[in-house]
């Protein structure tokens, strides 16, 4: 079916009490796949700079085959200036000579087929790098030129221009304006950047724009990839006119959402609806000539939005048969740790994304988000994109946010569908929370005059081996984020073969996910454990998580996976078990 807008959209009915949650059934394989997301820069070090590179993540591919996973998802290698850790590319057909080669990305993609593992590229359309050669022609060109109209160019507000063209803020902080200087020396015009002053917006009305991405697409594809992660999915498109727009609550400038537990979360949905530079109906005709372009070739090649787009039953449009494969659940990351919000968002992604024939998604962390092992012990209002950093009150429990993580991922791992997995979340890795001021490196630091620490805290390197320099992430002791210096029990030569820990956890459930079919089954919620209790059966697996502080009684069943020692036939609090039904 074709549908243009959200008001074409009609949500299936709320069916309280309904037990059964038939979802939307496929062969392709990203239907079913677990996707783990590899951050370049701090996967694994080949030459002791410090810096993660594309031979170092093919050294380690086999620990992601052994690990279970389907799938992995690149950050972006393209060259870059690194302002924005690579999401500013000034070259989208080349690989920064920091992380390495052509020939180095050919070796990896044809390293992870052979370990039947698919390769997908992230895609960053909606701005370029202002040392793109694009970006140059237009500054060079005169005003009105067709390589200006690449940008989003627009003369200034006031008698001389002086005032930007809005009153738009930009995701990492200031104006979402800059104004450029002529070859003369005068003022020039201004251009648009959602995002740090170094990240132009391309012009997506311009068909030119279109038509370089098209052969972009194909550059990779020719080179083996499987499909694409696009950021910032939900923009491109900006409303006509460009009309002034302030942010009602914190964080709806950014297209995300609000830390869990607060009840800011709707505030933030509802505001991102009318935000003139998110989400409009316009970029449903970008992704269908995206689409068009992977049915070209041979297999089934995906393609995941990230898009900010509230409610589900409006993010469902991103996915339909001719768009996106999948869409990140940025609904599912932020719900409120208890049994009754986790059932609801459950019900409801399922609903929506199988009501237009797509897999629901499932992710709890990502390079942008405080990880789950500490976001998921909040009790504090931490809003997206704000971080957590030495002076940051409310810091939360290390031992509850790991205890709450293991049982989260044991749920989401139960549930049909596709699961991104976030490097290092397989360790139990929590949030750098004790970063020094002077080594972080996020633009948003720098653009709120340090008031948000931004996102380093889940991007420092990884530890691997407890004993060697840098834990084994390079073979030397520099990494470009420091490491907290009691990382070595979270490495995973500490956890290799050790029962109980969150590696092998990780392990079995994947493991078992696979043999059960979990992926492609359907949920039936099973009630009369109590209200802070979720339990359910999808195929012969029953999933019980207790939300609750009291221990609850479980079945005489066979235990095939829990998320913390299971003693004397209760179930513990903040812990989930797989039971064979």
């Amino acid at each position: 079916m074709t549908l243009e807008s959200a008001e074409d959209f009609t949500a299936p009915a709320d069916q309280p009490g309904t037990t059964e949650v038939v979802t939307a059934t496929g062969s392709e394989w990203w239907r079913t796949a677990v996707i783990y997301q590899i951050y370049p820069r701090s996967f694994a070090d080949s030459t002791g700079n410090g810096i993660g590179d594309l031979p170092g993540i093919t050294s380690r591919l086999h620990s992601l085959s052994a690990l279970g996973v389907d799938a992995i998802w690149l950050s972006p290698f393209f060259t870059s200036p690194q302002n924005d850790a690579g999401y500013d590319v000034s070259d989208y057909c080349d690989v920064d000579p920091m992380f390495g080669t052509l020939a180095d990305f050919d070796t990896l993609v044809s390293t992870a087929h052979g370990l039947g593992l698919k390769v997908i590229v992230d895609m960053v359309p909606n701005h370029t790098s202002d040392q793109h050669a694009w970006f140059k022609e237009a500054l060079a060109s005169p005003e009105g030129s067709p390589e200006r109209d690449r940008y989003m160019f627009h003369d200034g507000q006031g008698p001389n221009g002086d005032l930007a063209p809005n009153n738009w803020e930009s995701v990492f902080g200031g104006p979402m304006w800059q104004r450029t200087t002529n070859a003369d020396g005068t003022p020039g015009q201004w251009y648009l950047h959602i995002f740090d002053v170094s990240q132009p917006d391309l012009n997506w009305e311009n068909p030119w724009v279109r038509e370089q991405f098209f052969g972009i697409l194909r550059f990779w594809l020719d080179r083996g990839v499987d499909g694409f992660r696009v950021d910032v999915a939900h923009g491109m498109i900006k409303e006509e006119g460009l009309p002034d727009y302030t942010p009602p609550v914190e964080g709806a400038s950014m297209g995300g959402t609000a830390a869990v537990g607060t009840d800011v979360v709707p505030a933030i949905a509802e505001a991102i609806q009318e935000t003139p530079y998110w989400g409009h109906s316009g970029v449903h005709e970008i992704w269908r000539g995206w689409n068009a372009v992977l049915a070209e070739y041979e297999g089934d090649r995906v393609m995941a939005a990230e898009a900010w787009v509230d409610p589900l039953e409006k993010m469902a449009l991103w996915v339909r048969p001719d768009e996106f494969s999948q869409a990140f659940n940025f609904g599912y990351m932020f719900t409120e740790w208890t049994a009754p919000t986790m059932r609801s968002i459950i019900d409801e992604s399922i609903a929506a994304f199988s009501s237009v024939g797509a897999p629901s998604t499932w992710v709890l962390s990502n390079h942008d988000v405080v990880r789950h092992a500490t976001r998921l012990a909040l009790h504090a209002d931490v809003p997206q994109g704000s971080g957590i950093g030495p002076d940051t009150e409310g810091k939360p429990d290390t031992e509850e946010g790991l205890r709450r993580a293991r049982a989260a991922t044991s749920l989401m791992l139960s549930l049909p569908g596709s699961a991104y997995l976030y490097q290092g979340e397989e360790l139990g890795l929590p949030e750098d929370m004790e970063l020094p001021d002077a080594a972080r490196q996020d633009p948003t630091w720098f653009r709120t005059d340090h008031e948000k620490y931004g996102r380093d805290g889940c991007r420092v390197p990884i530890p691997w081996e407890s004993d060697k320099p840098s834990y084994g992430f390079g073979p030397a002791a520099k990494s470009w984020l420091p490491q907290p210096t009691d990382w070595g029990p979270y490495s995973r030569d500490a956890q290799e073969g050790v029962p109980g820990s969150t590696l092998e956890l990780y392990r079995t459930a994947l493991t078992l996910r696979a043999q059960h079919g979990l992926g492609a089954g359907s949920i039936e919620w099973l009630d009369g454990f109590g209200p802070e209790v979720l339990a359910m059966r999808n195929g012969a697996v029953t999933v019980i998580v207790n939300f609750g502080e009291v221990a609850v009684e479980l079945p005489l069943d066979e235990i095939l996976l829990s998320s913390e020692e299971i003693v004397g036939g209760a179930l513990p609090a903040d812990t989930a078990v797989w039971l064979r039904s």
